[in-house]
């Protein structure tokens, strides 16, 4: 395996919000305002709420076929204690420290059950946190997690706001959606300038197994594709790694021996045991150490991007 040594790059300082002024776009009309209450100042029209939280999209709120709502438990119950999701949310809340160290508000698309911004709300007391998510049942495990971060439900097809965050995220989301460029387009408009975006998507399509299919997802990612996409939405990207590197082989194995046996892949790669669990972990604490010392893999399960807006 080739890896690449980037070196130590600069944290990225230039976030000019002046104020956190909540430029609106309105859904309906696309009329932009500027108002403490959402009632479109050209059209009349006011969100709907759903369980109390705003709702962008309520027509989508229960079903979409990007996602199934009912994995949210699942999940919930799985993510505090596996190693990959603890591991990425280290390696995410790293990035954002090295690379946004100024960061005032963060908005994450596809929150789900809340758990990556519990741990940026850990890491960063001081950041005010944002959460989205189309399934309105995922908002009700996030606002366990978060009480105090405002949660909304939306499609990231449509985001309502222009220039008002300093980072936007997405992680393992886009490859659920088939129209992804729009995705990375709307993101781009959400975002203030001086600000950026953090992404995580899973990558190699000759992974694809049934855990995709089960999963929903639309694609996995090559790096050169992920790259393209993101600069045509108008960022700059400043890192892009694979990561799950060091146990890229071990997924080799699994998904080829293991193809067409879901239930065998899931007890192998997503429940693989507490002992099991904890030596991968430590393998990825190694990687993630690489990482952050500038070295970029080539190749692993998955991939992390970092933008900044131009």
């Amino acid at each position: 395996m080739i890896i690449q040594f980037d070196g130590a790059r600069p944290a990225v300082n230039t976030l000019q919000l002046p104020k956190d002024s909540w430029m609106k776009i309105c859904n309906a009309c696309s009329q932009r305002f500027d108002l403490p209450e959402w009632q479109c100042p050209g059209c009349g029209l006011t969100p709907a709420t759903i369980d109390g939280h705003l709702a962008f999209a309520p027509e989508l709120a229960k079903q979409s076929s990007g996602f199934e709502p009912e994995y949210f438990a699942g999940l919930a119950a799985l993510e505090a204690g596996n190693f990959w999701f603890q591991s990425r949310n280290r390696l995410i809340t790293w990035a954002l420290r090295n690379y946004f160290p100024n960061a005032r508000n963060f908005l994450e698309i596809g929150c789900g059950t809340g758990f990556v911004l519990s741990g940026i709300n850990r890491e960063f007391p001081g950041i005010r946190l944002y959460g989205s998510e189309i399934f309105s049942s995922g908002l009700s495990f996030a606002v366990e997690r978060l009480p105090e971060a405002q949660l909304f439900q939306m499609d990231a097809r449509q985001i309502p706001f222009e220039g008002e965050f300093d980072i936007v995220g997405a992680f393992d989301v886009i490859e659920h959606i088939s129209e992804d460029e729009q995705v990375l387009s709307q993101m781009h408009q959400a975002t203030a300038p001086g600000g950026g975006i953090l992404l995580t998507v899973p990558q190699h399509p000759f992974l694809w197994s049934q855990l995709d299919d089960h999963a929903r997802h639309v694609r996995r990612y090559r790096a050169p594709d992920l790259r393209a996409k993101v600069e045509r939405a108008g960022f700059q990207v400043l890192r892009m790694t694979s990561f799950v590197s060091l146990l890229l082989p071990l997924m080799v194995v699994s998904r080829f021996s293991q193809k067409g046996r879901q239930e065998e892949l899931r007890t192998t790669e997503i429940n693989p045991g507490k002992l099991m669990g904890a030596a991968l972990g430590e393998i990825l604490t190694v990687e993630r150490a690489m990482i952050r010392a500038g070295l970029s893999f080539p190749a692993g399960g998955s991939l992390l991007l970092v933008a900044r807006r131009k």
